[in-house]
């Protein structure tokens, strides 16, 4: 009986713990008083689950704060400098690394652009990435807290890479290969997935409770958060949308599938138009993304019909995901951002034309003000996450 009551007031203590740590992490600057009114605790509570989060360096004391008839009140703040993450988003043709603080501010990052990489030499660019962002975290408590990574593929419950058809990769098991060279804990996540809960967490996302985010780069993918949450499905394994067939006698997919939504409407889809239509670049260079960009930014009308034409096959997908989840926002991110402004518009007038109108009712559509980097913020914030949970769990 004992040990059931201890084991009670454990689970009571650490709930606890985790409500002060949580209200100081989501207010800050705030006061114990303010804190027992809002979590609902008794104040010797609160007072003594705060000495043990100061002692931990996960909060720190500041200055008095404005007095409501007495003392002044000492506030207080959470420590976001206690410790960092590393957020990691592999692309087909880049690989983005940020280091965060515990409150997802970036302190540094670094991009590298490469294509057609094995998977052993993709490792060997995180652990050039993971070293350099290592070096240039400042000295904190706790260091390094987690490395998350973001894959354009399905990964299980258990972090393993089951598929990532456009990266060429089948059962691929990265989480442990970077545990045990960094040994730290490392969180391995879907890349639309990551890049959802970014946007909640920092971009423009953060007012919605139904948003979905739209990763637009060599592929598609899609990332849910449905009812406040991260949808991730039965087995973890939702969010294929780039793979819904659109035309059932399309061209074969890396998938295995025909006709997939992302061969018409991702960064390929579109690289591919502009050779067949026959843009041509300057001293013959590669024709990429940013090429595009600057020639739509010229007002070349070749290159913004194209955009135009990516947009009607960005509908037909869209359409399916409005009319299937009755989301209040759809937030187009990843490498595909970078046209909005060519793109914004003709999505506005196609979902007006094709989508139930029943279904457009406060229905946003938006880009990410984060960019390439929604996946990377997420998944640094899922690491500095489950940093703190363990931390307030050890207590």
């Amino acid at each position: 009986m004992k040990m059931i009551q201890t084991f009670n007031q454990h689970v009571v203590k650490k709930r606890n713990k985790s409500l002060v740590l949580h209200s100081i992490k989501e207010s800050s600057p705030i006061s114990r008083a303010d804190i027992a009114q809002k979590t609902g605790l008794n104040k010797g509570t609160v007072s003594s689950l705060v000495n043990e989060l100061l002692e931990e360096d996960l909060i720190l004391e500041t200055g008095p704060g404005i007095s409501s008839g007495g003392r002044r009140p000492v506030m207080l703040l959470f420590n976001q400098s206690a410790g960092y993450s590393i957020g990691l988003d592999i692309g087909v043709n880049y690989i983005l690394g940020t280091l965060c603080d515990l409150q997802g501010n970036i302190c540094n990052e670094k991009l590298i652009k490469e294509t057609n990489l094995s998977f052993d030499q993709t490792t060997e660019i995180l652990f050039e990435i993971i070293n350099e962002l290592m070096a240039a975290a400042p000295a904190s408590p706790y260091g390094i807290v987690g490395i998350g990574i973001g894959v354009p593929g399905t990964i299980s419950k258990t972090g393993d890479i089951l598929l990532a058809p456009n990266l060429g990769w089948k059962n691929k098991d990265l989480r442990t290969v970077i545990e045990e060279k960094y040994h730290v804990p490392v969180k391995i996540e879907n890349e639309a997935n990551a890049g959802a809960y970014g946007e909640q967490k920092f971009g423009v996302g953060k007012e919605a409770n139904n948003l979905v985010y739209v990763s637009g780069g060599i592929g598609i993918g899609v990332g849910l958060i449905l009812n406040g949450e991260l949808y991730k499905g039965h087995n973890g394994l939702s969010g294929e949308l780039g793979h819904m067939t659109i035309n059932m006698e399309g061209p074969t997919c890396t998938c295995g599938n025909k006709g997939c939504w992302e061969l018409y409407a991702s960064e390929r889809a579109l690289l591919e138009m502009a050779l067949q239509h026959g843009i041509i670049l300057d001293n013959d260079q590669p024709i990429t993304l940013e090429a595009l960009v600057t020639l739509a930014e010229s007002g070349d009308k070749k290159t913004i019909h194209l955009i135009e034409k990516l947009a009607d096959y960005l509908i037909v997908g869209i359409n399916n995901i409005v009319n299937s989840f009755n989301p209040e926002q759809i937030i187009i991110g990843n490498r595909l951002a970078a046209l909005e402004s060519w793109l914004l518009e003709p999505l506005k007038n196609r979902i007006e034309k094709q989508v139930l109108s029943t279904h457009q009712e406060d229905l946003h559509i938006h880009f990410s003000e984060l960019e390439k980097r929604s996946a990377a913020l997420g998944v640094a914030a899922f690491s500095a996450e489950n940093f703190l949970a363990i931390n307030v769990e050890e207590a």
